[in-house]
């Protein structure tokens, strides 16, 4: 007989700044004013470092094969990954044997290191273990992205194009096509930090533009992104669940991302019963929680949680999150990636 449902529990709690603050980023109200003259500062730094490299004071280094940057220009989750993923498998399928190269952002090492599908994502990263472990590519990561780069060349020689998942703003890794991804926000109130969630100043110049919500004013290309979870569910041991299998029990969902009700409103628009949902901080390691003791309830999780999960819930379910980018996006990809190749050095 099937666990009687418990109820739900509450999502994470936001620090009230932190809540203030991403009210304070939809619109221009009082908070966004009152903290306008400090965007202007954070504008003029982003401005003077971009500067550096634009006059050559600082200089920045390409890797000799084409760099494709996946990147975005607001802070916090914007849903690149998947894209970078799109992205790689579209390549693959192109002839292409890409690389992908990232800071590695929420891990404990700081050094230069190749990713390997069994990687802990707390040395590595989360979502570079994710993209090693789903695209079967080589992965590298380092604090300096050229280092990453370099490394991941030395060692796969074959490498003929780097996918950056992120780095609009690391001025210092020379790209050839600069893709920006926006989530449903869009701009926000288009004020820069900590005023409105812009890292820099929009629009900027870049190829291509996806975009989960209104196109955002750009004189780029657009197209739409839709998210949606996979019809099934991943075992720790690689074999799928049938999500509809899995309509009218009870399960515990677990998200560690920066929109975890996103996650838990697209299980249940699936028809999924969650009888209790627990949201944590993004990157959260999973090492400080613990599964409620003789917990009857199945859990379920993200993809990029799983790896973490796992370890010490072997049972955990994980549903891949998909991504359908409107028709024309990788045409003109490939268009940009032929100008590249036929561009003289």
């Amino acid at each position: 007989m099937a666990a009687a449902p418990q109820p739900a529990s509450a999502p994470r709690s936001t620090p009230p700044l932190e809540a203030a603050l991403l009210r304070a980023w939809r619109r221009r109200g009082a908070l966004a004013w009152a903290l306008w003259p400090l965007s202007l500062l954070y504008g003029l730094l982003v401005a003077l470092r971009r500067a550096l490299y634009r006059t050559g004071l600082r200089r920045a280094e390409h890797p000799g094969v084409p760099v494709l940057v996946v990147g975005n220009v607001i802070a916090g989750g914007a849903g690149k990954t998947p894209v970078v993923m799109a992205v790689v498998r579209h390549l693959q399928a192109q002839g292409w044997q890409p690389g992908v190269v990232s800071r590695g952002y929420g891990r404990s090492a700081h050094d230069c290191r190749l990713v390997r599908a069994d990687s802990l994502p707390s040395e590595v990263g989360d979502e570079p273990a994710l993209i090693a472990r789903r695209c079967g590519v080589p992965v590298a990561v380092a604090p300096r992205r050229i280092d990453a780069a370099r490394a991941l060349l030395a060692q796969h020689p074959g490498t003929d194009l780097l996918v950056c998942d992120d780095g609009l703003q690391h001025w210092a890794l020379a790209h050839d096509v600069a893709i920006c991804v926006f989530n449903d926000g869009g701009v926000g109130n288009g004020f820069l930090l900590p005023a409105g969630p812009l890292r820099e100043p929009w629009p900027r110049a870049v190829d291509l533009v996806v975009h989960a919500g209104p196109a955002p004013d750009t004189s780029a290309p657009t197209f739409a992104l839709r998210r949606q979870l996979a019809d099934h569910a991943l075992r720790a041991d690689g074999q799928r669940v049938p999500l509809p299998s899995l309509r009218g029990e009870p399960l515990r969902a677990v998200a560690a991302i920066a929109r975890p009700e996103d996650f838990f409103a697209m299980l249940r628009a699936q028809g999924l019963t969650l009888a209790d949902t627990l949201a944590l901080p993004d990157h959260f390691d999973f090492d400080s929680w613990k599964r409620p003791s003789g917990d009857p309830l199945r859990l379920i999780c993200t993809e990029k949680d799983a790896a973490k999960l796992w370890r010490q819930n072997p049972d955990a379910l994980a549903v891949p999150l998909q991504v359908d980018i409107d028709g024309g996006f990788f045409a003109a990809l490939d268009a940009l990636l032929r100008r590249t190749l036929s561009s003289p050095s």
